[in-house]
């Protein structure tokens, strides 16, 4: 594993009014796991496209296992065995795994004809399924798999063009716990057939747990690259946002008052929310946690009006309130920041002006001016990094996208925030602004419900976490006495007919 199987040199790119990379280098050799970090907008994607040949490099070079190939294109990319497994995947649900992972190119007992070798389809299908350990069948079809599944028939596509360098964009953003230790495996495997595998996470603890090497980008520009078992968290994340983040939970001590919040038997129709019951006080940060599929994002749809409850009683502010759609919760002053922030909390093609005010377009042609001020006011109040106001939304990095989300509901009289997944897919850096913001939130005497799958997080900003399990609340754990532990074992113990608090 000393040799460098891909090098790329001195990469340069730039676009209208951005150099996006300045001077970059990255040296992957074969049989390792390298891990490819940065904060939101160091320039990782634009390399990455560059490698796969959707950009030319302004200047540079690359090298595949000794060659040089300055020009790449996806064609040649491809054919140079460069694979990459998008965040997003990019399947045909309707058509079989088999399908799937050769599509474009299907074996044809009659081309002219279009008679398709599905024997030949099934039997290579399958032997790369069994390399990589999945019980996929080929002819299962793609949209009765797992997201989890999905992902395997992504890498099973770039090890079907013989790939010997694979890139992992992402990886685990949609996966429950099991599904990130298959996924290990498979990369794991992948090494030891000494396939180079590139790895871009903000997840750190990944970056520990697989990687062997990692470079880092900031800016644009090449930073360093470190073993990753000499170097500590700490020291990676100053080199990420070039500065000490002394905590990255800056959790602030704040008083709770009143409960401001409160719900009781709340189900749904569909049997995915059993009786759930908790509140939340004026000042607290109150976490969920529980693996995929525990009812947590389902139940806050329920309270928000976007699904409809099949019992459930509802409280603000001590009165009972009626929820039967999103306007009803936006009246009762709840707002609800959905995990996917694309799909369902911004408007892509629309301005960072405009969908901050997007819950006050009752006022978007007589008040124009007054609108453009309250978007420049929390341009500035949360630091959104965008050239302009006017900038379509959709050309913002994630976490500066975030923080477009939450403007725009604090563009409203909302005193209850619910954030689902909020530090999704964002880098370090912009997680401590987001948690500094819940903070401040707080400590204007709102509540704030927050989802999360990464536990560090919940116990490091929660007040109080409730953990759910098989769509039912199976324990409520204090501050103090929280531990992954007794969050785990509450969150797996198959859901209870009653509440359990953890002592």
């Amino acid at each position: 594993m000393d040799a460098a199987y891909l090098v790329m040199k001195n990469i340069e790119k730039h676009f209208p009014g951005v150099q996006a990379l300045k001077g970059v280098h990255l040296s992957v050799r074969a049989g390792e796991v390298h891990g490819l970090l940065g904060e939101n907008g160091a320039g990782k994607s634009t390399l990455m496209k560059i490698l796969d040949g959707i950009y030319s490099p302004d200047q540079g070079e690359i090298f595949i296992n000794g060659a040089s190939h300055s020009k790449m294109t996806p064609e040649k990319a491809q054919s140079l065995g460069v694979g990459f497994v998008h965040q997003e995947l990019n399947l045909a649900d309707s058509l079989s795994a088999a399908e799937n992972i050769y599509m474009g190119r299907l074996p044809y007992k009659n081309k002219q004809f279009g008679i398709v070798d599905k024997k030949k389809l099934y039997q290579d299908s399958e032997r790369i399924l069994q390399i990589l350990g999945s019980t996929i069948k080929p002819d299962d079809l793609v949209e009765n798999l797992s997201t989890a599944q999905k992902q395997v028939l992504e890498i099973a596509k770039a090890i079907s063009l013989d790939a010997r360098i694979i890139i992992f964009d992402e990886p685990t953003t949609s996966l429950g716990n099991k599904d990130v230790t298959t996924l290990f495996n498979i990369i794991g495997t992948l090494r030891e057939q000494g396939v180079a595998v590139i790895y871009i996470s903000h997840r750190l603890q990944e970056v520990f747990d697989i990687c062997d090497r990692a470079t880092v980008l900031r800016d644009g520009q090449y930073i360093g690259t470190v073993d990753v078992k000499s170097v500590s968290q700490e020291q990676l994340i100053t080199m990420m946002v070039g500065r000490d983040i002394t905590e990255l939970f800056p959790k602030e001590q704040i008083l709770a008052g009143e409960v401001l919040f409160e719900v009781n038997d709340l189900t749904d129709y569909a049997g995915k929310v059993k009786h759930i019951s908790f509140q939340a006080r004026r000042g607290e940060i109150v976490g969920f946690a529980g693996l995929v599929g525990a009812g947590r994002t389902e139940a806050m749809r329920l309270l928000f009006g976007v699904d409809p409850m099949y019992t459930g009683d509802i409280k603000v502010k001590g009165q009972r309130v009626k929820i039967k759609a999103p306007g009803d919760a936006i009246k009762n002053g709840i707002c609800f920041l959905s995990e996917d922030r694309k799909q369902q909390g911004l408007s892509l093609i629309m301005s960072v002006a405009d969908n901050i005010n997007l819950t006050n377009m009752q006022d978007g042609i007589l008040k124009h001016k007054m609108l453009k001020a309250t978007a420049e006011k929390y341009r500035k109040n949360l630091n959104i990094k965008t050239a302009s106001i006017d900038t379509q939304v959709a050309n913002l990095s994630g976490g500066n996208q975030q923080k477009v989300v939450l403007a725009k509901w604090l563009n409203t009289d909302s005193e209850i925030f619910i954030f689902d997944e909020p530090t999704k897919g964002i880098d370090v850096g912009a997680k401590t602004e987001i948690y500094q913001i819940m903070n401040r939130l707080v400590g204007e005497s709102k509540t704030v419900v927050i989802i999360s799958s990464e536990l560090p997080e919940l116990l490091g900003m929660a007040d109080r976490i409730y953990v759910m399990c098989e769509g039912r609340i199976t324990g409520e754990v204090a501050r103090g006495e929280a531990t992954q532990e007794i969050i785990m074992t509450l969150a797996t113990v198959g859901g209870s007919n009653d509440e359990r608090k953890a002592q």
